[in-house]
């Protein structure tokens, strides 16, 4: 995507650096978060759909996508994944993690294959009236990427209201820190998918990070999950 090669991703690792996290806005188009929408109601797109609440994960439903991947979620993993390898292996470095990451998307498909990880993890979410998700890491087994992206599908304030997506900071021998944002139609937000290295006074430390989204007061709002790492078969 062209799209994605215009991004200034030196900004986008400073702030994941310093935060944790970054908004890219507009990475798609109007038209295309209604394509994703629409074809939620296509059941051969998906692996497995999940109601939240049954599992106590909050209110609301999602669907696991089939291999092969729509061509633009596709083109999202492979394309944004080698832009994000630097981040992910500088913070193991700092941290005295001995894991690097490999550079092509496809090389950690066989890291994940030869574990025995071989399911598409992308998802998309569909949220109510009253509907969240509760605090949570999307791991999926031993070999995971430590960063991960979602792209929001509604717009905040006109489809729906509330539905805040939430970042929890957890400081070692400290309170835990909230992080509330809230992207726009077509915007790809980057964050860290369970922890990340603060420098401090006596060199990095490690803070563990998680994630979800508080009540929907009205409407429907609708994202999609690229994790870049494969679940257990």
């Amino acid at each position: 995507m062209n799209r994605i090669s215009d991004i200034n991703w030196q900004i986008v690792t400073e702030e994941m650096h310093e935060k944790g996290y970054a908004i890219i806005p507009k990475l798609i188009s109007s038209e295309q978060c209604t394509e994703l929408i629409i074809e939620y109601n296509n059941p051969n797109s998906y692996r497995k759909t999940v109601v939240m609440e049954r599992y106590r994960f909050g209110l609301g439903e999602y669907k696991y996508f089939n291999y092969p991947l729509p061509d633009l979620i596709q083109n999202i993993r492979e394309s944004v994944y080698p832009k994000l390898v630097p981040i992910a292996n500088a913070w193991m470095k700092v941290l005295n993690i001995p894991t690097i990451f490999p550079q092509t998307h496809q090389q950690l498909l066989e890291q994940c294959n030869d574990n025995n990880q071989t399911k598409a993890t992308v998802l998309i979410l569909k949220y109510g009236k009253s509907g969240h998700n509760t605090l949570h890491q999307d791991l999926y087994g031993d070999v995971y990427f430590p960063i991960q992206t979602v792209l929001f599908l509604n717009e905040p304030d006109e489809d729906f209201t509330g539905g805040e997506f939430v970042l929890t900071q957890q400081t070692p021998r400290a309170q835990s820190k909230a992080i509330v944002l809230k992207p726009r139609k077509g915007d790809m937000l980057i964050f860290t998918t369970n922890f990340r290295p603060i420098k401090g006074s006596k060199g990095y430390y490690r803070v563990n990070m998680k994630h979800g989204v508080s009540e929907i007061h009205s409407g429907e709002r609708h994202t999609l999950g690229i994790i870049f790492h494969d679940a257990l078969s």
